[in-house]
């Protein structure tokens, strides 16, 4: 047998294995979409802050903040707000093929099969720290940090609290979609 029908047989054996997981269902799709948006809020107004766009800062906190901005404490925002995104994106393997075959562009691991457990418990582990984290905030941890003196107060305050309030519905969300891929899963292991 030559390498290219080897190669076809191997490339259609895990398009086949892609396909036996049933599709989401159209609402858990919107939550992956959702999961996947509520990083980005957060994302902009910390990398504006990073660029040095007055945010309502005051005090020794803002002063601390300027020694860094711009220069490492620019690098900082703008990597940890794509490494929020980044992760938020990858709700969205839960629902597409890729989550279940490794993209052939990725080296080492491109056009391998995801294992379930693999995709499963990284999400829902994520998905409690997430939702303890929002629960948290919501409790008083936010309005603790936000009765800081040198905390944004008026619109600065108001800007903050709603671009970092979509992160309190990411936990739930990828529990959601995590949870239906389980489920998903499950059903093609006893199909076998």
């Amino acid at each position: 047998m030559t390498k290219l029908m080897i190669k076809a047989r191997a490339t259609d054996h895990l398009r086949g294995t892609a396909a036996e997981l049933q599709p989401a269902p159209r609402w858990v799709e919107v939550a992956a979409r959702a999961a996947a948006l509520t990083a980005v809020p957060s994302g902009v107004w910390r990398t504006l802050f990073g660029f040095g766009v007055p945010v309502g800062f005051s005090g020794a906190t803002l002063d601390a903040f300027a020694e860094h901005q711009p220069g490492w404490g620019t690098v900082y925002c703008v990597v940890l707000s794509a490494l929020a995104e980044t992760l938020a994106f990858l709700t969205m393997g839960l629902v597409r093929p890729w989550g279940q075959v490794v993209p052939r562009w990725i080296p080492v691991l491109g056009g391998r099969r995801v294992h379930p457990l693999a995709a499963i418990v990284p999400a829902l582990a994520g998905s409690v720290i997430l939702t303890a984290l929002g629960a948290l905030a919501l409790l008083g941890g936010w309005a603790h940090n936000m009765a800081d003196p040198d905390s944004p107060h008026g619109l600065g305050g108001v800007v903050m609290t709603l671009a970092y309030l979509p992160l309190v519905f990411w936990g739930p969300l990828l529990g959601i979609v995590a949870i239906d891929y389980a489920r998903r899963a499950r059903r093609r292991l006893q199909q076998r």
